[in-house]
């Protein structure tokens, strides 16, 4: 056979080949990756050739083969492409990149983030896992000859002509002894399914097609279902719920930009720091690294972004720091806004029932992206104690729809309205905006919210607002106490926040009669008397105990007493412990209050004017009331969790000893 040519491959190649080798590509496994993208662009570029003439006859099916022989070690690609000349040989192959290999061994030297792809390199990362590279190329010219060219992996290159008679290029790799697993079938179709599985052309192996090939994310969403969105889910994450939305993005100025993304069911045992995105340049799968495109606040996103205009380093593995990388990410903060806008606005029951989920990261967002707080404002929901009735006029109950990216801004909702059917509305369900609460409660407290962190813990508080007709919001999420509530405070400066167990608000609160009853021997109110015997009875001096007679028809079914914990110091306290991230100790200094209206605080009373004395000085029913005394302060602790071990210990023993006293 006649040597056509032989040579160095130009320009101090010496110094690529170990960077390739060693430092180049990180990951070995990518170099049948780039071989295969390498064979869908020679495929492409046929095709592109008969489009514009230049081909005689018809292009053959698109195809790429990849077969391995395990006596030999030799790992094959095939694809009938548009095949290289000598020449395109010499120019794409020997040469590197079109610009000078000294030039670029400099600039890697300097810096990996300063290569932004350079054509011919994906080739050459075959070296990693080859001691022999060959290629055998027909190209589609007319008169072409065939070509093989052949390297070791040092300088040295060899042209000569070969036997091939079919249009395309055939790459292969005799495997080094050390990198075996690449002639392992099970080792090939992972490969495929994780880099190449999306690519348009199909890839065959032990004469089996083994990629998907459809893209969803590339086609026309009027050409979608629902079902197709959930099923492409289902295949990137299997075993997953079904996710709550999705956004299809679509854009080419000023940069292309497709991708699917969904918003998924957030689960115990799900990281939302860590980003599940798959990024894709054209089809091919690059890492699922995502964090500098995607905003911190949406990190619980899952999905496929797709951009060539995404800036990487050479070796693709991993974003440089870029301005149209930040452009990508406000760009979809904005796609994710408008479709929780177009939820809220079209199917509220959709909205509610992905607020669990949602709400959380929109409250950071917020906090975090003064663009994106602006788009969301009108859109955060919080839970609450009103419940308005249900009017006529339509209801809905959809499954999420797409929002497409498009012209013009959100979708509008124009179904038909349907006499004589119930209308659904957030306050219906029991949810309202901060807007609509404050318009709402104008009469009753102007500027002021009360809110509830611990549905349960403060159960006993809400309830006795609600009785009293104050309509109480639920901020009980995590982010809610410690960043939310005073991020509130700053957007809305003239409004105060209460929480429901800070204060007695005076709606709560009646004059209490026993007030007005003067003891003559001691000039004293009942209720300071009564105040008297709690302090006796607790003897601690950094409880502050008031007496107060709370509102209710039937006192019996209002809280004998109530610990309270002043907003202010409260809010310290929390901020203190969540700087040291320690968890906040119940305060020692805190309110008691005595509701002097409750039958259980007459009995106390009662029995503390017991006159029969032991030897002790302390006639029976004085000491059974100074008992309850610390058994009722005992249960408002517990009723705020402010109970420590010993303090549990001697409540138990304590109510041992006063239900025996009881039953004797």
């Amino acid at each position: 056979m006649a040597v056509l040519e032989k040579g160095n491959i130009t320009i101090h190649t010496e110094n690529i080949f170990p960077i390739i080798k060693k430092s180049l590509y990180t990951d070995h496994e990518i170099f049948l990756r780039e071989l295969i993208s390498n064979a869908v662009d020679a495929i492409s570029k046929l095709k592109m050739a008969s489009l514009a003439g230049e081909l005689s006859g018809d292009v053959p099916e698109p195809e790429i083969t990849i077969t391995v022989d395990k006596s030999n070690k030799t790992l094959s690609i095939y694809d009938n492409g548009i095949g290289m000349t000598v020449d395109e040989i010499k120019k794409y192959i020997n040469q590197v990149a079109f610009s000078s290999a000294e030039e670029f061994v400099q600039k890697y030297q300097k810096s990996a983030n300063d290569l932004i792809g350079h054509f011919g390199l994906g080739f050459y990362s075959a070296f990693m896992v080859a001691k022999q590279v060959e290629i055998d190329t027909l190209s589609y010219k007319e008169g072409a000859k065939a070509v093989h060219w052949s390297c070791d992996g040092s300088p040295e290159f060899e042209i000569t002509e070969s036997s091939k008679t079919q249009i395309g290029t055939t790459i292969t790799l005799t495997l080094m002894d050390d990198e075996q697993e690449y002639l392992e079938p099970q080792r090939i179709r992972q490969l495929v399914k994780t880099y190449s599985d999306f690519v348009p052309v199909p890839i065959k192996f032990e004469n089996e097609t083994i990629n998907r090939q459809k893209a969803l994310w590339k086609e026309s969403p009027q050409n979608l279902t629902d079902e197709d969105y959930l099923e492409f889910y289902r295949y990137l994450y299997p075993f997953q719920e079904d996710p709550l939305l999705w956004v299809h993005l679509n854009t080419d100025y000023p940069y292309l930009l497709n991708g699917i993304l969904y918003f998924p069911k957030l689960r115990p045992d799900v990281d939302v720091s860590q980003g599940h995105i798959k990024l894709f340049c054209n089809q091919v799968f690059v890492n699922d690294h995502c964090e500098e495109i995607i905003p911190e606040f949406l990190m619980p996103l899952r999905g496929v972004i797709d951009s060539p205009d995404i800036p990487l380093n050479v070796s693709r593995s991993a974003l440089t720091n870029h301005r149209t990388v930040r452009s990508i990410a406000n760009h979809i903060a904005k796609k994710i806004a408008d479709r929780l806008k177009s939820i809220y606005n079209e199917t509220p029951e959709e909205y509610i029932k992905c607020w669990q989920d949602v709400g959380t990261f929109i409250k950071y967002g917020s906090l975090k992206d003064d663009k994106f707080k602006k788009q969301v404002e009108d859109i955060l929901i919080y839970k609450t104690t009103y419940k308005a009735d249900k009017v006529a006029g339509k209801s809905k109950t959809e499954t999420p729809q797409v929002q497409v990216e498009g012209e013009g801004d959100l979708w509008e909702d124009v179904t038909p309205k349907t006499e004589n059917e119930e209308k659904f509305s957030y306050e219906s369900e029991g949810y309202t905006t901060l807007p609509a609460y404050l318009e709402r409660n104008k009469e009753r407290h102007e500027n002021r919210i009360f809110y509830c962190t611990d549905p349960d813990t403060q159960a006993t508080y809400v309830e006795l607002y609600k009785n009293q007709g104050l309509e109480i919001l639920f901020m009980d999420s995590f982010i809610d106490t410690n960043y939310f509530i005073p991020f509130l405070e700053r957007e809305y400066s003239e409004v105060k926040f209460s929480r429901v167990d800070a204060e007695l608000d005076d709606t709560l609160v009646q004059q209490d009669k026993a007030d007005e009853i003067v003891d003559p021997n001691t000039n004293k109110t009942r209720s300071d008397q009564i105040k008297e015997i709690f302090e006796k009875a607790l003897n601690n001096n950094k409880v502050n105990i008031k007496t107060q007679a709370l509102k209710s028809d039937t006192p019996e079914s209002t809280p004998p007493a109530m610990v309270l914990l002043p907003e202010a110091m409260r809010r310290f306290r929390e901020m203190m412990a969540v700087s040291q991230q320690q968890v906040m100790d119940f305060p020692e200094e805190h309110v008691f209050v005595i509701n002097t209206t409750h039958p259980l605080i007459e009995n106390i009373y009662q029995l503390s004017q017991g006159s029969i004395i032991q030897a002790g000085g302390e006639s029976p029913s004085a000491e059974m009331a100074k008992m309850l005394c610390q058994h009722i302060y005992d249960l408002a602790l517990i009723a705020q969790k402010g109970l420590d071990g010993e303090g549990m210990k001697s409540f138990v023993e304590r109510s041992n000893q006063v239900l025996t006293r009881l039953t004797k």
